[in-house]
């Protein structure tokens, strides 16, 4: 998954950098025809079968090549399976036909990627492209300040020009500067296009270190009355109170100072570039399984309970139906059972902006998966702007989520921009450290990131285990 995140954001670097910083174009140019093609980005490879997309002018177009060969793909997968299927029943298990499906479903998952890359990369393009505005003057002052800061060390006055371009009401804080609001503003908007939490969640920009949200647990009464009648008093809603800080993410990149004494690299660009992919695999990684301790608390690291005894505070989960493993299909059992039931373990009012989330490992094994009527419950992308489907509702991956295994927890399914708030301290600051490695000038780069559940009710897990 490292590998995926550093082609995906790599290219993305590149796209926004251009969107946002013009004079750079020449600078990323490599970057972009070293990654031109989608599932080279998504993958590192996918094959000779869909060739030439060009990530820096990736197009709806490009998008649509890839979704009709994803639809083609998938119709050939279902044929390979179909007959391996056959041979299985036959009790006649097919090698040359097994490594065939799995080779087809394997193209299926790069394609799919090969489509979330240029959809990437589109969205990257429109959130970049809204540059073209006068920028106030005390952040223009800001920005110049800080690259003579960035180049020289040269700090006389930054201190004051970051509340004067009100990018802080503090006049001294603990150490470093920040960045100017343009890098800060690329910084997170990358962030937000790679990591798939992020683009699942509620993200909330805050100005402290600790964010607090009430949550009314119910409980408030009522009754019906005559017209005459007393009217009692009622009982008061319940209320919970949810804290969650925000933990210092570092990044430490280096550089020489011949390179920032070339007035021709945008350092805003470089930055960028260099943080960002850091940035990215530790928040996944801490979104998903993070333990809270100087960290944001991961969706899977709270407690978990049997969904029918769930309560506040606690994830529920149904179970997958077989020890280690998806339930074994029989004439009385399928393995699509646990997915129907984690779908309505889940509240309606919560259905209806619900997703999936797993790792490309498992969904390459619920491809294969079918319901009652001999229908598979994975369905590709219904258009170029989509995303795949399970049981109709969009499915999103993340390796950062387990594998099947025992007592696994490889699937959650809900809505998760009701059930999980990330929380961004406002703010990229850089200190600048020309002394620890030199010849090199490294540039320590924090930023300040939370997240938990914030309602346990509106995602839902599916454990391997048998009971």
């Amino acid at each position: 998954m490292k590998i995926g995140y550093l082609f995906a954001g790599l290219a993305l670097a590149a796209l926004a950098a251009v969107c946002l910083f013009p004079s750079v174009g020449d600078g990323v140019h490599h970057l972009a025809t070293a990654y031109s093609h989608p599932a080279t980005m998504a993958m590192g490879m996918m094959g000779a079968s869909f060739r030439g997309v060009s990530l820096a002018r990736a197009d709806a177009g490009d998008a649509n090549k890839i979704l009709n060969e994803l639809k083609t793909t998938f119709e050939q997968f279902k044929a390979a399976h179909e007959e391996e299927l056959k041979g299985i029943k036959k009790n006649f298990a097919d090698v040359v036909t097994t490594e065939k499906v799995e080779k087809i479903n394997a193209q299926i998952t790069d394609l799919t990627k090969a489509l979330d890359a240029v959809n990437v990369a589109l969205a990257a393009a429109k959130v970049g492209g809204g540059g073209s505005g006068a920028l106030d003057p005390a952040k223009a002052e800001h920005a110049q300040a800080f690259e003579k800061f960035f180049r020289k060390g040269a700090d006389a006055g930054l201190r004051d020009l970051e509340v004067k371009a009100k990018l802080t009401t503090q006049s001294d804080p603990d150490g470093g500067y920040l960045v100017p609001e343009e890098t800060s503003a690329t910084i997170d908007r990358v962030l937000g296009l790679i990591s798939v939490m992020r683009q699942l969640a509620t993200v909330m920009p805050v100005g402290t270190s600790t964010y607090k949200k009430i949550v009314s647990m119910g409980g408030a009464g009522a009754g019906w009355v005559g017209e005459e009648d007393t009217r009692p008093e009622t009982g008061t809603p319940t209320l919970r109170e949810l804290s969650f800080n925000t933990m210092e993410l570092y990044a430490n990149p280096a550089t020489t100072q011949t390179m920032l004494d070339d007035g021709i690299i945008d350092i805003a660009a470089w930055l960028s570039d260099e943080v960002q992919i850091a940035f990215a695999e530790q928040e996944g990684s801490a979104f998903i399984a993070g333990n809270g301790v100087k960290r944001p608390r991961g969706l899977l690291a709270y407690d978990t309970v049997a969904n029918g005894s769930w309560s506040w505070g606690k994830l529920g989960y149904v179970v997958s139906g077989a020890a280690a493993d998806f339930a074994t299909p029989s004439t009385t059992v399928s393995a699509v059972d646990a997915f129907i039931d984690l779908y309505y373990a889940l509240k309606a009012g919560y259905r209806g902006n619900a997703s999936w989330l797993m790792s490309d490992a498992v969904m390459a094994k619920v491809r294969k998966f079918k319901d009652g009527d001999g229908a598979y419950i994975w369905a590709p992308p219904t258009d170029s702007a989509a995303v795949a489907t399970i049981l109709g509702k969009p499915v999103f991956n993340d390796d950062n989520m387990p594998g099947v295994g025992a007592d696994a927890f490889p699937v959650a399914f809900g809505d998760f921009r009701r059930g999980y708030l990330i929380v961004d301290r406002m703010g990229v600051r850089v200190l600048r450290d020309p002394f620890t490695n030199k010849p090199y000038v490294h540039f320590y780069t924090t930023k300040r990131v939370g997240g938990g559940v914030s309602n346990f009710e509106a995602i839902k897990l599916m454990k391997i285990a048998s009971s």
